[in-house]
């Protein structure tokens, strides 16, 4: 399956030309380089931190946070960068995000499910449209299936329900859009391996969308006998 490209992260060229900018001592630089990645920050925590978190804690204080951090970790990036600057940035806030849901969550007999704030975005997000889109069929559209509403509704339940490793995997490749070879990187894993993970994943996914709609069709048949 094809997946288009809509990064939430912004693109890499100017962000080197800023890298080698900044490893040259240019203050200016550095300030741009973080300005560049707060908006792309803030996506990924609103992506992904848990929605009852959120009613808790102001998004704005964990981006902030994480440029604080960032800023203050930047000097040894730049002299041994291991990675893409977007993914160690990334890797700063996903740890930020963990952080605040262990921080913010209720009582431990009302916890929130899950150690990992693996958060599915809600409220008829795009990528869930495109995705249950060609997991049930490549020539259904939004305009031509149910409202996008329900759409979304739909492949949300069936990602939340997905094991850890599988959910996370789909949500990197489907609502951050990162490439196979950036969940790669995340992962510690070499990109076969990433993909393989990736397609497991896609295929539990798709028998859970399958299983919908046989449970959706057998409520209705049942109900109309």
């Amino acid at each position: 399956m094809s997946v288009t490209n809509k990064s939430i992260w912004p693109n890499g060229d100017q962000t080197n030309a800023l890298l080698v900018a900044a490893k040259l001592g240019d203050g200016e630089a550095v300030g741009q380089l973080l300005d560049r990645h707060r908006a792309s920050v803030r996506r990924l925590v609103e992506l992904r931190l848990d929605r009852k978190v959120q009613r808790r804690v102001d998004v704005s204080d964990v981006v902030q946070e994480v440029m604080f951090e960032a800023s203050g970790r930047l000097d040894r990036y730049l002299q041994d960068p291991a990675m893409a600057f977007h993914l160690w940035i990334r890797q700063i806030a996903w740890d930020r995000i963990i952080d605040t849901y262990r921080r913010h969550r209720v009582s431990a007999k009302r916890n929130m499910d899950r150690e990992q704030p693996m958060s599915v975005p809600m409220g008829g997000d795009q990528s869930s449209i495109q995705l249950i889109a060609q997991l049930r069929d490549p020539a259904m559209t939004p305009a031509t299936a149910a409202t996008q509403a329900e759409l979304s509704r739909t492949v949300e339940a069936a990602i939340d329900r997905l094991a850890d490793q599988d959910r996370e995997v789909i949500l990197m490749r489907h609502f951050e859009h990162l490439s196979n070879q950036e969940i790669a990187e995340v992962l510690g894993l070499n990109p076969p391996a990433a993909s393989m993970r990736y397609l497991r994943a896609l295929r539990r996914l798709r028998q859970l969308l399958q299983d919908a709609d046989q449970s959706g069709a057998g409520d209705e048949s049942a109900g109309g006998y």
